[in-house]
């Protein structure tokens, strides 16, 4: 087997300030994600708690949209997620993952990295996700709840180079000099996902990263409108600006949504996410016909 190096410096974890002394409401995120398994610090709880989140909550940039500030205090993640029933990108979703696996005793980091689909090696983007690193009995896994619509549905190992199964796509981590790319395999090709190098994202980069990503004129989700989640068949249901996709294992559907009332509808019906009548999001990409 092809080994990484290991991250020396993260043999014990540093108290982050969101994940200590902040009581999360294990009960309650539990019966929004509906996970009724184990909750021993074990790799069945981590797989089963991932897999039921990224299913229930949904990946979404809807407030941005909305002009609503993105709080990444555990009371107002919990608040969204779970007592408001919304979703969130990647701060959010696996911020709230955080405080969940360390309550349940993991042994958990944030990682700093750069989200690389469909963006040639040339180009360097911003250093504006984070992702969780979990070690587990000597063992280094990589947990992602919040990269759109390919959030993982279970870890996968940090210390392998070769191809990893996960309820949805396989996917392998590749080494090129001092950077990783965790890949994704689309049909028989491999895709970067993200780019990182076992940083950590301590609170103060997380919240320099929110801050660029949901007000920064340049940043995508500015620009345009993404919401997506995994569905229990292996497949997902993603909508970028108007197109809503289907994606199964046995191909894809897609269709364009015509008004805006539509997208409300599909956002509530497949996606659980409720919006008052007449909600419309500042979105240029969106692009709605006249009526």
């Amino acid at each position: 087997m092809s080994q990484l190096p290991r991250n020396q410096d993260a043999v014990e974890p540093r108290k982050d300030p969101l994940l200590s002394d902040h009581p999360i409401d294990l009960d309650a995120y539990f019966e929004r994600i509906g996970y009724r398994g184990v909750t021993r610090p074990t790799l069945e709880t981590l797989n089963g708690i991932v897999h039921r989140h990224v299913e229930a909550i949904p990946f979404e940039n809807l407030d941005i949209l909305l002009g609503r500030p993105i709080d990444l205090g555990p009371a107002a993640l919990q608040q969204k997620l779970i007592f408001d029933r919304r979703g969130g990108y990647c701060f959010e979703q696996n911020g709230l993952l955080l405080l969940v696996l360390e309550a349940l005793g993991f042994h958990v980091w944030p990682l700093s990295a750069r989200v690389r689909y469909q963006r040639p090696r040339d180009f360097v983007p911003p250093r504006t996700h984070v992702f969780v690193r979990v070690e587990l009995e000597g063992t280094s896994w990589l947990a992602d709840v919040g990269v759109g619509g390919f959030s993982l549905t279970s870890a996968i190992r940090l210390d392998s180079m070769e191809e990893q199964s996960t309820p949805h796509e396989p996917r392998r981590i590749v080494r090129e000099g001092a950077r990783l790319f965790h890949q994704v395999r689309l049909a028989d090709e491999w895709h970067d996902l993200c780019e990182f190098t076992l940083e950590e994202m301590p609170l103060i980069d997380r919240e320099l990263g929110n801050w660029f990503t949901s007000t920064h004129p340049q940043s995508h989700f500015k620009s345009r409108l993404v919401v997506a989640r995994a569905v229990a068949d292996g497949g997902r249901k993603t909508i970028l600006n108007r197109e809503l996709t289907i994606r199964r294992r046995d191909g894809i559907e897609t269709r364009t949504l015509g008004t805006p009332e539509e997208l409300l509808s599909v956002l509530e019906s497949d996606f659980g996410l409720a919006f008052a009548e007449g909600t419309t999001f500042s979105c240029p990409a969106l692009d709605w016909p006249m009526p």
